[in-house]
């Protein structure tokens, strides 16, 4: 996918710093972000989200999505940067991002890489909805605009090449070759209980959510808290092959507090819904570091106990 050939768009302040962040780079070999901006102190910028960044680290980002950096590993999950593989072949001096496409690149071999990114967003979000399939290629954009003239004729290849059908008058899309599996049957199903999240590949496309489980699962992290129906960060509960309702979890005085809401207005009347539930909060409890002893008897009273409509503002 490099280079994506924005870098030449830069106002030339920032081409300049990137200069001198790529010489510097390659006299190290490879930094860590906080060396960098100990040795340029490039100040801080307004990020995406709205909060604050360091402007040393959001330059070497647009170098890495620029195909001028590259991410050789992390340290504590913050990547350390090191020249593009083929860094020698980019003109420094203009820093265009431009260099001479590969021998034998032809029309057909890059319309099987445009397919085979495609192939990977299927893979992930699969089974998808037609709209949400178009969706998904379309914002391909982002990951390579160079191509982003040519995403329309692949989403038409991909709608001849994906395996499809049509269910209640909606297209559902998923990988060629795959072949879903039948519907387990009701004493083989998992006694799981899962707390996904809201990005999770099960919950991020709100409109399959809403057609497999036929109620409405909005991430409400930016919404006024008086206007909240689920809570600011709840999580989509899976039991089994259903999602059946959210939590909202905590942390107070080192033990886990969770809100359960149930779409039903009460839990499954099952007791291995009940160990399942504990079972998932004592995973969640040892991934926070909390006690894991505290209020695993309380929570196992709350499950038979707790029955939340779903028009409870939860907490």
């Amino acid at each position: 996918m490099h280079p994506r050939g924005l870098v030449s768009r830069w106002p030339p302040g920032r081409r300049q710093r990137a200069q001198l962040l790529l010489a510097f780079v390659r006299e190290r070999g490879s930094v860590h972000p906080r060396e960098v901006d100990r040795h340029f102190s490039h100040g801080r910028v307004t990020n995406y989200w709205g909060g604050s960044s360091s402007a040393t680290t959001h330059l070497m980002e647009l170098m890495h999505y620029g195909g001028l950096l590259r991410v050789v590993r992390r340290e504590a999950g913050i990547r350390i940067y090191a020249l593009h593989e083929r860094g020698d072949a980019l003109d420094i001096p203009k820093l265009d991002g431009r260099r001479p496409r590969p021998a034998g690149i032809d029309a057909a071999e890059r319309h099987a890489r445009i397919d085979a990114l495609v192939d990977v967003v299927v893979r992930t979000y699969a089974p998808l909805p037609g709209a949400t399939l178009s969706y998904l290629v379309r914002r391909l954009r982002y990951a390579a605009p160079q191509w982003h003239g040519e995403l329309g004729k692949a989403l038409q290849r991909a709608r001849h090449r994906l395996a499809h059908v049509q269910v209640d008058g909606i297209d559902w899309y998923w990988p060629a070759g795959e072949r879903p599996p039948r519907p387990p049957r009701r004493d083989d199903r998992e006694d799981a209980v899962r707390l996904l999240a809201p990005f999770d590949p099960i919950v991020w496309d709100r409109l399959r959510f809403e057609l497999l489980w036929g109620w409405q699962y909005r991430f409400e992290a930016y919404t006024p808290a008086v206007k909240r129906k689920l809570g600011y960060y709840a999580l989509p509960l899976l039991w089994r092959d259903q999602v059946i309702g959210w939590a909202n979890v905590s942390m107070r005085k080192g033990e886990l507090q969770a809100d359960i809401g149930y779409v039903a207005a009460r839990p499954p009347r099952d007791r291995r819904f009940g160990r399942a539930l504990e079972a998932e909060l004592d995973r969640m409890r040892f991934f926070l570091g909390a006690d894991l002893n505290a209020g695993v008897q309380a929570d196992a009273k709350a499950v038979v106990k707790d029955v939340v409509s779903t028009g409870r503002r939860p907490r």
